[in-house]
């Protein structure tokens, strides 16, 4: 079986791909604005920048503390940036009749590895059940809604409120083993 803390290292390297998809190979910046607004002065660069330094900083803590709450951060993350993210490119390409670049790497990568690594916490015991999973996917939809109304902002907001639901929840967790 696959374990999560190996799986979860590989979501940085998909990022790499599924971002090369989109402005390498097509122009998804050109494709968002002919449909949403522009709202995202951050280059594709510095964006695939701050994700992955931010996913690699959660991936770190995560090898050192191998706790249920740095792998919610994980889960929560890739929620976010490869699940939802997958579900929009699918879904605009469907609503817009228009091919969205990222639809490819969306599919044949983020949604199989995302399986396997939401899979392997399940089988770990990171996630207690199912509906974990599903509010996880909520909370992950509902981040990149508003990063999409809002733009970079959403980002620096959600990464210091996955910080401060860290720090309080390994607070409490050693509290209750005290």
């Amino acid at each position: 079986m696959y374990k999560f803390k190996n799986l979860i290292i590989l979501s940085p390297l998909v990022y790499i791909f599924h971002h090369f998809e989109e402005f390498f190979i097509f122009n998804f910046r050109e494709w968002r604005l002919q449909y949403l607004p522009d709202n995202n002065a951050i280059s594709p660069e510095e964006i695939l920048m701050r994700l992955i330094g931010v996913f690699l900083i959660i991936i770190y803590v995560h090898s050192i503390t191998k706790n249920r709450p740095s792998a919610l951060v994980a889960l929560y993350f890739v929620m976010t940036t490869q699940v939802v993210n997958a579900f929009f490119h699918v879904s605009f390409s469907i609503i817009f009749w228009d091919f969205s670049p990222g639809t490819i790497t969306g599919i044949l990568l983020y949604i199989p590895l995302n399986y396997l690594i939401a899979s392997a916490a399940l089988r770990e015991g990171y996630v207690k059940n199912k509906i974990e999973l599903i509010i996880l996917f909520l909370l992950g939809l509902g981040t990149f809604a508003l990063f999409e109304i809002y733009g970079p902002i959403v980002m620096r907001m959600s990464f210091f409120a996955a910080v401060i639901y860290y720090l309080y929840s390994v607070y409490n967790e050693s509290k209750v083993k005290v």
